[in-house]
Order: C-alpha cells, then structure tokens, then sequence
C-alpha cells in the first residue's frame, strides 16, 4: 500500500517533471535507433563529458574540439582521452535511458536532464531532471531502475 504521504510526493515529482517539458529545447537525435536527450545542435547531455561520470567522479563540460558523433549524436568530451575512452565502448559510457530523467523513466516520461543530477550504480550511468528527484529516485534505486527499464524497453523501439 502507497501511503498518503508517498503519493502526494509522487505527484508532486510529477507535476515538477511536466513543467520541465517546456524547458530546453530537447529533441531525440534523429535517425537513431535509440532515441537521446539532445539540444537543437544534437549535443547529448548538454555537452556535458559522459566519461568523466567515471573517471574523475564528477560532471565535466565537454569542449567542441574534442567532439566524437555515435548514434547521431554528438558527445562532447573535457579530453582527448575521454572521447577515445567512449569511442571505444560507448554502451559502457553512455546514459542509461538516453540519457533522460531515469525517475521519469519509471512512469514512461521521456524529461530533459540536469547533467548536475547524476549517480553511477553498478557501472551504469543515471541522470535526473534534477538533485530532488535524484534524491527520490535514489530511495528505491533497484525499484526505480526496473520500472524504468522496463518503460525504456518500450519507448525505445
């Protein structure tokens, strides 16, 4: 049973992640087979350096200069090394979900993320539209994952 509490938080979250909708221009890379949270320029996570997640355990921009395009998308790298790191094993490096909400995810919303939002759990990359809905989204981080995969499964085919 969802106690009262837990459902007003969740449509609180919800409500949240609507209102996120409208912001940023996010857009999926086109012709891909998995769809990406991307900017106008198809710049995934908002140039921000995936690999860095992993390496130096914080969110990095990635420069234009060290800019490597898989799927249609481009990512956007702070090194050399970085970039020839992913290049070499995107699927290790790249965002769970496309990089979209991972909570948002668990209902089937396809939310901007906020690249400062992120958890690495069992070697995978996780972003949230935000650090309070990472915080609910990291209260039942095996659960959520689930649900989400299983949203994933079906958005993006």
């Amino acid at each position: 049973m969802i106690s009262s509490r837990r459902k007003f938080l969740v449509s609180v979250i919800a409500a949240s992640f609507c209102s996120r909708l409208a912001v940023g221009g996010q857009a999926f890379a086109g012709g891909t087979e998995v769809p990406f949270s991307v900017d106008n320029d198809r710049v995934a996570i908002q140039g921000y350096d995936t690999v860095a997640y992993f390496t130096d355990k914080k969110p990095i921009k990635g420069k234009p200069e060290y800019e490597f395009e898989w799927l249609g998308t481009k990512w956007r790298f702070a090194t050399a090394e970085h970039r020839d790191l992913f290049a070499s094993k995107p699927d290790a490096y790249a965002p769970r979900f496309g990089g979209f909400c991972a909570m948002g995810m668990t209902t089937g919303g396809m939310y901007p993320p906020d690249p400062e939002a992120w958890a690495v759990v069992d070697g995978k990359l996780y972003l949230n539209s935000d650090k309070a809905t990472r915080t609910v989204w990291q209260k039942d981080t095996t659960g959520n994952t689930q649900k989400a995969e299983e949203q994933w499964k079906v958005l993006s085919q």
